[in-house]
């Protein structure tokens, strides 16, 4: 039996995809959710769905029970993640989970992005825990570079995306492309990654594609759009301050900054290939990410 939390999300949802597309019963995947209304249309394709809340930790034990594998998503509640996770690590050790399966973000060990801190808390306790693990760490979304924020319509209209990322690269991949690495290390249909330690305790896999940069991603939308549009680099406070002129709230505003900034420190860059060994194809272009953004506008 696979769990996949958050399975409703939409790293989730394509999870669970590509996990029956490679072939997994239905009846072998669990949906562990917050809401169980939201998979009904999972429980209709055969998915086994679980109520599992990771404030709520008597939830979780009964969500996890028969697991062979359970992949941990987190939720997007910034200051609440390792918490969350530590309950859902406590309640694998109870239901005597075999493996966990965790998503993070590539380079967690060295990152200075302020969204890492938690990733870096939750590898530790899990590597505590005792579990076997598979740290999944992935790349930056290249949907979120290309427009899905709702950013992109505005550039276009003045010519100028903005950012705090100099000329650092991203490796960029898809939640598509993520989402079939996950199912690949999952199923065992993948042959990348680096044991961790000296021994069959963990696998640690660094997921990313081709790099590109910030004005890569300006000068590809204007290529294909036809309007000129350039990338300017700001002081990450003044981004900061631009994000929050536009009506993002402060608090996300400063972290979209220090998302950005992190591409200037190197923390979005790997030079592995696990996802491309994983998946049996490179990650999918950022030519071909932009496109999908300009059709949606």
């Amino acid at each position: 039996m696979i769990t996949v939390t958050a399975a409703t999300g939409r790293l989730g949802r394509l999870v669970v995809a590509e996990l029956l597309q490679r072939g997994v019963p239905a009846d072998q995947i669990t949906a562990a959710v917050r809401s169980p209304q939201k998979a009904a249309d999972l429980a209709e394709l055969g998915v086994q769905v679980r109520h599992a809340d990771y404030t709520e930790p008597h939830t979780l034990a009964p969500a996890f029970a028969e697991a062979d594998q359970l992949l941990l998503i987190p939720s997007a509640e910034y200051g609440r993640r390792f918490p969350q996770m530590k309950n859902a690590v406590d309640a694998a050790r109870a239901a005597h989970v075999p493996l966990i399966a965790y998503t993070g973000f590539v380079n967690t060990p060295t990152s200075t992005l302020r969204l890492a801190d938690e990733h870096k808390q939750a590898e530790a306790y899990i590597r505590q825990s005792g579990i076997p693990f598979v740290f999944l760490r992935n790349g930056g979304y290249t949907e979120l570079y290309a427009g899905e924020l709702g950013d992109l319509a505005p550039a276009l209209d003045s010519g100028v995306m903005y950012g705090c990322g100099a000329d650092g690269k991203v490796s960029g991949a898809t939640r598509a492309d993520l989402a079939a690495a996950a199912a690949a290390a999952l199923t065992g249909q993948g042959h990348a990654g680096r044991a961790y330690g000296s021994g069959s305790d963990g696998r640690v896999y660094e997921l990313g594609g081709a790099p590109f940069t910030l004005s890569d991603v300006a000068a590809e939308i204007s290529r294909q759009s036809g309007k000129p549009l350039v990338y300017q680099d700001l002081p990450v406070d003044q981004y900061a301050r631009a994000l929050a002129a536009q009506g993002v709230p402060q608090a996300f505003a400063d972290l979209l900054a220090d998302t950005s900034l992190a591409v200037a420190h190197g923390d979005w860059f790997t030079s592995s290939t696990d996802l491309e060994q994983l998946i049996g194809r490179p990650a999918t272009a950022l030519a071909d990410v932009v496109a999908a953004q300009l059709r949606a506008l």
